[in-house]
């Protein structure tokens, strides 16, 4: 029955996609982990900003990662170093195996095109469930999703960037900056991964309203021009190679550029609201701030795919 109260959880998660590190450093999160099988991570990032984090940060209280399964990209090899490294009881060889052995489920996979079938077996057995981001990249997964939430099943997504601890003061306390004109956010890598952490780490600075999207970029370097109803524009500035991620904000009064510093923090941060949410039912926001997160997702792949049209949001779910 869901929510799930005080109970001790025991959570299941999912792997792996290409470049993504987040079984380890989330299972760690929650479990903590072992040092020198943890030196072995490919993603050398992950031992670094778990290794500055005093011990009593890590552990979530009554909640532990018990077991996991990586298909795809990565299979049975992978997930047992992942279990060494972070302290995973339980190896499987399917998802499916995680069926009444956990009280929830991580998709900790980037692949928004993957992420109807991973999570079809858990949304079937009323599993709960985070799925990373971004949800989807289609419009046709979107409506899957829709359909299940109507149906009662039960699962957030989330970027960890909308909790950045540099962006957060300014979500809610930006008045020296006056009215808001422009924002620049900057991202690493492709936009069919990573784009939806530059969409979701400035969407809390203007919120529900956006417009249309218009994508003059490549695969390898993205050039996104968003509207939004206040009359701010937005560009998504994104590229293989490129640096870290940042965001400038321009206001009539004051302008500010905010760095994107600590891994740490926001990753914990979501995992600590999505344990609230499997206690509570209380979700950290509005689903519907997912839904339209998901309509720039897809506008901005619609939008390179058709040679830059200015695609509107009002297209998709039409």
């Amino acid at each position: 029955m869901f929510p799930l109260g005080d109970k001790e959880l025991k959570i299941g998660i999912l792997g792996m996609t290409e470049g993504n590190g987040h079984p380890y450093s989330w299972s760690a999160m929650f479990n903590g982990y072992d040092k020198k099988a943890m030196a072995d991570c490919p993603f050398p990032v992950i031992p670094v900003y778990l290794g500055k984090q005093p011990p009593h940060t890590l552990g979530i209280s009554g909640a532990k990662i018990t077991c996991i399964c990586c298909t795809g990209y990565a299979e049975r090899d992978e997930a047992e170093r992942i279990a060494k490294a972070s302290l995973i009881s339980e190896v499987l060889d399917t998802p499916e195996e995680m069926i009444g052995k956990v009280d929830a489920v991580i998709v900790a996979t980037d692949n928004g095109n993957e992420h109807v079938e991973r999570c079809r077996p858990f949304v079937e057995a009323g599993i709960p469930m985070f799925v990373d981001k971004p949800l989807v990249n289609t419009e046709e997964d979107l409506r899957t999703f829709l359909r299940w939430r109507e149906e009662g099943a039960h699962f957030i997504s989330s970027s960890s960037m909308r909790y950045n601890k540099e962006y957060l003061p300014y979500y809610t306390d930006n008045y020296e900056l006056g009215k808001l004109m422009y924002i620049c956010a900057t991202m690493p890598k492709w936009y069919e991964t990573y784009g939806i952490h530059a969409l979701e780490g400035m969407y809390p600075l203007l919120g529900r309203g956006f417009i249309s999207a218009r994508n003059t970029g490549t695969v390898e370097r993205t050039i996104i021009h968003l509207k939004h109803e206040s009359g701010c524009h937005v560009n998504i500035i994104q590229g293989v190679g490129q640096a870290a991620a940042g965001m400038l904000v321009v206001g009539s009064d004051g302008s500010k550029y905010l760095q994107a510093t600590d891994s740490y923090f926001s990753f914990k941060k979501q995992l600590d609201l999505f344990v609230e949410y499997l206690r509570t039912g209380k979700e950290p926001f509005p689903f519907e701030e997912t839904v339209e997160l998901m309509k720039l997702v897809i506008a901005g792949l619609r939008s390179r795919e058709e040679g830059g049209r200015e695609v509107f949001l009002s297209e998709i779910l039409s």
